[in-house]
C-alpha cells in the first residue's frame, strides 16, 4: 500500500527516471561549489535541465549528508506564503503547532547535516531568499542547492549558469559519437525505437539537428519522440523548414528560448487536434491527475467526448508530452512544467481558461464531498493517500475560489468538508491558513460560515491553540442560532468541550461532550461528532481518576470503529484504553492497546498520535521498572515532537505525565545513567522509535511514518 513519506534521515530524493547524459564538467563544477558555499543557485531557460542536473548531483553528494538529501518541489506552488509550508512537509515536519513555521523550520534543522533541494524557485524568489537567509543564518550545517529561472538574490548566494549541452563543432576535436548532445539524442532515441542504432550513416544528420536545436535537452528529447513515424533526416528536414520560418528566411540562429519554443510547437503540431485541446484542457492540473479526473474535466460532448480520453492521453504519453506514474494505488499522468505553461497559453487562446477551472473546482469539490462521506468506513486509508495525492490539485481549487468573488462561499464548503484532510493527513497547519482567509471574505452569517467555523475551532485544537479554538466555537454557537443551524450549534458545544478538555477545565468538559455525545447519537454522522466526543470524554474521565468508566466507553468506541472499518480514530481508542488501564495496574494489557494503536498509525502520517503512543509506552515502562527503556523512549520522544510542533499538545495533563516518568528514571537509575539512555534514545529518528517501541526489527512495521 503507497503511503507518505515521512522524516527519515537519509532524505527523500525522488528516484531518476532516465540516464543522465554528460555534464561532467558541471557536475564537477558545481560540487566544488556546494563544498565552499552554502547557498547555491542553478539557473537557466526553461528546458536546458535544471531539475535534472540538481537531482543527479543529488544523488553523487548524498553520502556526504548525515542527516540527508531532501527535495522540495515549488514548481506548483502559487502562494508565497505557502513556501515555508512546502519546504516543511517535503522534510517530513508535521508540524500542527499555531507558532510561527519559521521557528519550527529552524528549530527542526537545527545542528543537522542537510542539503535542502528547493526546486523551481523563479516566482516564488522573494520568498524563497527570504526564508534561505534565516534558515542558514540559525543552521550552521544546512547547505541548499536552488533552482530557477533567475538568481535569488540572497547574501552568501553563489550563482551557476546552466548552459546547454555541447554541440558538435564546439569542441573540433571530438568525435561526433562522443558529442554528449549526440548521446542525448541517441539514448531518447533507443527508448523509442529500440533497434534505433547510432553509425555513420545517420550521425551527421543527428549532430546537425543537436545544432539546430542549441543543445536544449527537452528540445532533443521531443525530436527524438518524432522517431516512431520519421528517420533522422526528415525530421532534420521538417525541424529547418520550420525554425526558417520563425526566423523569417533568415539565417541568423533564433535565440535559445525561442529554439525551444519552436521544439515544443512542433510537438504541439504533430498532434491531432483532439489532442492538442486535451493538452490545453490537462494545463488546469497543478500536479499529477488520475485518469477519472481528466474524464470529467477535460471532455465535453462535441470535442473531447469522455470515452476517448484514454485514447488521446495515451497517444500524448507516446509523444512524451504526458508522463505516466505507476504508483501502488493506480496511475497517474503529469504534464511537466515547460509543456503546461504552454498548454496554459493554449487553453487562454481558445478562451476556455474559465470554463475548465470551473470544471476542475467541480471534481475536487465533489471528491472532497465524498471523502468525508466515506472517511469513517472501511476505505479510511485509501481515503488518506489519496487525499495527499490530490494536495496540489486541492489547494488549486482553493486558491481559484479565493481570487474569485463569485466563487468566495464555495470556498467555504470546499474547505469544511475537508476537515478530515486537515486533521487526519497532517496538513492542520494549512487548512487553517485558507479557513482564515475565506471566513474573512465570507463575514456574513451563513451555514456554510457555520460549518467552517467549527472546522476552524477543530484545527485550532489540534494545534494546541486553545484560546483561538474557543473563540471560533463560540463564534460558530452564535452565528448558528442566527441562522437556525442546529447541527452546527451541538459541533461548537463538542468544539467547546474539546478546548475545555485541554485546558484541564474537567467538569465544563464533562458537560459540554455529555451534551454533545447525547445530541450526536441521533445522527448519521459518527466523525467529527460523536466518535471524537466519545474518546475525549473517556480521556476527561482518566483525568478525574475514573479509568473504569472510561474503559466502558472506549469499549463501545472500538467496537463502533471495528464495524464500520475506521482505524485513524480506533487508533487513538486503543491509545486511551491504555492510558485507563495503567491507572488500574494492569501494565501488560496497557502496553499491548499502545502498540496497536502504535501500529495502526503506520498506516497514516499521524506524527502526533504516534507521539503520544511513544509516551504511554515511556511512562508504562516506568511503571513497571523498565529504566533504561523508559530513559531510550523519553529521549526519542524529545528528539522527534518537533516533527509534529508543540510538545503535548499544550495539556497539562501530558506534560505532567512526561515530567513524573523523568523525574522517576533519575531518581532509580541516577543522573549518569539516564542521561546516557536518553542519549542514546535522542540519537532514534522516528522510524527507528517506532521500531524500538514495537520491539520490532523490521522497520516496516510502520510504513506511513517512514
Amino acid at each position: 500500500m503507497a503511503t507518505p513519506t515521512g522524516w527519515r534521515r537519509e532524505g527523500n530524493l525522488p528516484a531518476e527516471l532516465t540516464s543522465f547524459v554528460g555534464r561532467t564538467r558541471l557536475l564537477s563544477h558545481l560540487k566544488r561549489h556546494l563544498q565552499d558555499n552554502r547557498l547555491v543557485t542553478v539557473t537557466g531557460i526553461g528546458g536546458v535541465g535544471k531539475s535534472r542536473t540538481a537531482l543527479r548531483l543529488a544523488h553523487q553528494v548524498r553520502g556526504h549528508y548525515g542527516d540527508g538529501v531532501w527535495f522540495a518541489d515549488l514548481g506548483r506552488l502559487q502562494d508565497a506564503g505557502m513556501v515555508e509550508h512546502t519546504i516543511s512537509s517535503a522534510l517530513g515536519i508535521a508540524d500542527q503547532s499555531p507558532r510561527s513555521q519559521t521557528d519550527t523550520l529552524t528549530e527542526w534543522v537545527g545542528d543537522r547535516h542537510i542539503l535542502l533541494i528547493i526546486d523551481t524557485c523563479e516566482h516564488l524568489v522573494e520568498a524563497c531568499a527570504g526564508l534561505v537567509t534565516r534558515l542558514l543564518a540559525k543552521s550552521p550545517n544546512l547547505s541548499v542547492l536552488a533552482t530557477s529561472r533567475q538568481s535569488m538574490g540572497a547574501p552568501g548566494e553563489q550563482v551557476v549558469p546552466i548552459p546547454p549541452l555541447a554541440v558538435p563543432g564546439d569542441d573540433p576535436n571530438e568525435s561526433l559519437f562522443t558529442n554528449e548532445s549526440v548521446q542525448l539524442f541517441n539514448a531518447r532515441a533507443g527508448a523509442v525505437v529500440p533497434d534505433f542504432t547510432l553509425d555513420e550513416t545517420n550521425v551527421d544528420a543527428v549532430a546537425e539537428l543537436c545544432r539546430r536545436l542549441d543543445g536544449i535537452p527537452l528540445a532533443i528529447e521531443l525530436a527524438a519522440v518524432r522517431l516512431r513515424a520519421l528517420s533522422v533526416q526528415q525530421i532534420l528536414t521538417l525541424l529547418t523548414d520550420r525554425f526558417s520560418l520563425l526566423a523569417g528566411a533568415s539565417r541568423t540562429a533564433l535565440p535559445r528560448h525561442q529554439t525551444l519554443r519552436a521544439a515544443i510547437g512542433w510537438s504541439h503540431e504533430i498532434c491531432e487536434p483532439a489532442e492538442r485541446l486535451l493538452w490545453a484542457r490537462l494545463s488546469v492540473f497543478s500536479g499529477d491527475f488520475e485518469l477519472d479526473a481528466a474524464r470529467f474535466i477535460c471532455s465535453d460532448e462535441d470535442h473531447l467526448p469522455a470515452e476517448r480520453i484514454m485514447e488521446l492521453i495515451s497517444g500524448l504519453v507516446e509523444k512524451s508530452v504526458l508522463l505516466m506514474q505507476n504508483h501502488n494505488a493506480g496511475v497517474r499522468y503529469r504534464l511537466i512544467d515547460t509543456l503546461r505553461e504552454y498548454g496554459i497559453e493554449w487553453l487562454r487562446k481558445l478562451g476556455q481558461e474559465e470554463m475548465v477551472q470551473a470544471k476542475h473546482l467541480e471534481y475536487y469539490l465533489q471528491l472532497a464531498l465524498t471523502g468525508e462521506h466515506a472517511w469513517s468506513g472501511p476505505r479510511q486509508v485509501y481515503w488518506f493517500i489519496r487525499m495527499r495525492q490530490e494536495h496540489d490539485n486541492v489547494r488549486s481549487a482553493l486558491d481559484h475560489c479565493l481570487n474569485e468573488p463569485s466563487h468566495r462561499k464555495t470556498a467555504l464548503q470546499l474547505l469544511s468538508s475537508l476537515w478530515f484532510m486537515w486533521v487526519a493527513c497532517g496538513f492542520a497547519r494549512e487548512g487553517r491558513l485558507y479557513l482564515h482567509r475565506a471566513l474573512e471574505a465570507n463575514p456574513e452569517p451563513s451555514k456554510e460560515r457555520c460549518k467552517a467555523l467549527w472546522v476552524l475551532s477543530y484545527l485550532c485544537s489540534a494545534q494546541g491553540d486553545i484560546e483561538a479554538a474557543q473563540k471560533a466555537a463560540e463564534e460558530c454557537s452564535d452565528q448558528a442560532v442566527q441562522v437556525g443551524d442546529s447541527s452546527a450549534v451541538i459541533l461548537a458545544t463538542k468544539m467547546q468541550g474539546t478546548a475545555a478538555a485541554l485546558q484541564n477545565e474537567l467538569k465544563k468538559a464533562t458537560a459540554l461532550l455529555g451534551v454533545a455525545i447525547e445530541f450526536n447519537r441521533a445522527g448519521p454522522e459518527l466523525n467529527p461528532g460523536l466518535l471524537p466526543a466519545i474518546l475525549e470524554l473517556a480521556f476527561v474521565l482518566i483525568a478525574q481518576s475514573e479509568p473504569n468508566e472510561a474503559e466502558v466507553l472506549l469499549s463501545d468506541l472500538r467496537q463502533t470503529c471495528e464495524q464500520r472499518g475506521e482505524l485513524w480514530l480506533r487508533s487513538y481508542a486503543h491509545w486511551a484504553t491504555s492510558l485507563a488501564q495503567r491507572a488500574t495496574g494492569r501494565m501488560p494489557e496497557a502496553l499491548a492497546n499502545a502498540r496497536e494503536a502504535l501500529r495502526i498509525k503506520g498506516h497514516f502520517h499521524d506524527v502526533l498520535g504516534a507521539m503520544m503512543c511513544l509516551e504511554a509506552m515511556a511512562r508504562i515502562a516506568t511503571d513497571q521498572g523498565e529504566w533504561a527503556r523508559a530513559a531510550q523512549l523519553l529521549g526519542a520522544a524529545q528528539t522527534n515532537w518537533p516533527l509534529f510542533g508543540l510538545p503535548f499538545l499544550g495539556s497539562p495533563f501530558f506534560s505532567g505525565e512526561h515530567e513524573q516518568s523523568v523525574k522517576e528514571c533519575r531518581d532509580r537509575i541516577g543522573e549518569k545513567a539516564y542521561d546516557e539512555y536518553f542519549s542514546h534514545g535522542s540519537r532514534m529518528n522516528l522510524e527507528e522509535a517506532i521500531a524500538f517501541a514495537l520491539d520490532d526489527e523490521d522497520t516496516a512495521a510502520a510504513p506511513g511514518l517512514v
